[in-house]
């Protein structure tokens, strides 16, 4: 299975972080259902062109979220995520993305009214 997951080598943040986060969006956004196979560790690795380090804790950490599930000699598989478990992943990513623009907002003195303007005008350009 190919996943859609892309990797920009120009960004500040950590290749495994950039993979931690589509994947994770990818199953609680219903994109891989559940018991889906996920690629192997290296095939993985070899797709997007990092380390077999960086996938295996990739993971890992979804595995330890209740994400993954890994069974000896078979894969790992997208984990059954309950609605409401679904719903939290889902929601945390959203609230980590405004948090990390309110952080760059105030270190480029935005005024709070400038970014909620910058706001609206982004929902109204991907809701409409």
């Amino acid at each position: 299975m190919r996943l859609p997951i892309q990797i920009n080598d120009q960004s500040a943040e950590p290749l495994y972080h950039q993979i931690e986060v589509q994947l994770r969006a990818l199953i609680v956004s219903g994109q891989l259902a559940e018991g889906v196979l996920l690629p192997s560790i290296r095939e993985l690795a070899q797709t997007v062109k990092c380390s077999v380090i960086t996938v295996k804790r990739v993971y890992n950490d979804l595995e330890a979220e209740g994400l993954l599930r890994t069974r000896q000699g078979t894969g790992t598989y997208v984990a059954q995520v309950g609605d409401q478990e679904r719903d939290r992943h889902r929601l945390a990513a959203v609230v980590e993305a405004l948090e990390q623009a309110v952080v760059a907002a105030k270190r480029v003195q935005c005024t709070e009214e400038e970014l909620r303007m910058i706001f609206q005008e982004a929902i109204t350009k991907h809701y409409e």
